[in-house]
């Protein structure tokens, strides 16, 4: 999981790299050992050579975990920065991005949460909804609602299920879809809630919801953090392909590097 930065924490004098604990729980009682990477972007990288660099790095994971974070900086998707963009920092974007495309490249399992599934959506070429409340007229933070599970999408298969209770907390969301990248479930005012890639060899499931929030009595929820375990032990009996860089997100770093 690429950490999160944090400008202070309680127990620590300066910045620090976090994960939310009920997600490294979640990943631990579906029989993963969750362990976080530090987000860097050397100085001069371009996106090829991050990518070559993230591949390094990860080598040694079995799955990937794209975690919930702030807002993607707008730029990424082209578009102008919103009135209600919190917390935007693009080196943290850059990496998620080629832990995204190398992760997807190599067939490295990945469950992609909130922001992890839209940095998957814009790294293929897709756009956000910068703000649910404008476009919906409705706010998808604290709130815990229905989703339908599309008929034949790979989550509905997995849960059983053509519908489940979720809880959310994101105020932007998938609008155009990234290159092969199709909608799997949808809350009942349309908001792409999550999302897949057609075609793709490896396990991938973007999720626009929090599964680690009620994980522990939620048994749909549980079932996909399993699943990615279950995916990442098959994972390591198969070799891996060697990532090339095909995202449409940004053809070079500007701006941060």
């Amino acid at each position: 999981m690429p950490a999160r930065f944090a400008a202070s924490t309680s127990a620590l004098r300066y910045g620090a790299d976090v994960v939310a604990t009920k997600l490294a729980e979640s990943i631990f009682a579906a029989g993963g050992e969750p362990w976080i990477i530090h987000p860097v972007v050397p100085e001069g990288t371009d996106e090829a050579g991050l990518d070559e660099l993230v591949r390094q790095r990860i080598q040694p994971a079995s799955g990937v975990v794209l975690p919930g974070g702030g807002d993607l900086a707008a730029r990424w998707f082209g578009a102008s920065p919103g009135a209600s963009d919190y917390d935007v920092d693009e080196l943290q974007d850059a990496f998620d991005f080629a832990v995204a495309r190398v992760a997807l490249a190599s067939g490295i399992p990945m469950l992609a949460i909130c922001r992890g599934a839209q940095v998957v959506n814009v790294a293929r070429g897709g756009d956000l909804v910068q703000d649910l409340r404008y476009s919906v007229g409705a706010d998808h933070r604290h709130r815990v609602h229905r989703v339908r599970l599309l008929e034949d999408s790979a989550i509905a298969r997995l849960l059983g299920a053509d519908a489940t209770e979720i809880s959310c907390y994101h105020h932007q969301g998938v609008r155009r879809l990234g290159d092969g990248l199709q909608a799997s479930a949808l809350a009942e005012d349309g908001t792409i809630e999550s999302i897949e890639l057609a075609g793709h060899e490896g396990w991938f499931l973007g999720v626009q919801w929090h599964p680690e929030d009620t994980s522990d009595v939620d048994p749909h929820q549980a079932t996909l953090f399993r699943a990615l375990v279950d995916a990442a032990r098959d994972a390591d009996s198969r070799p891996r392909a060697h990532p090339s860089s095909s995202s449409s997100a940004a053809s070079t770093l500007r701006g941060i590097t």
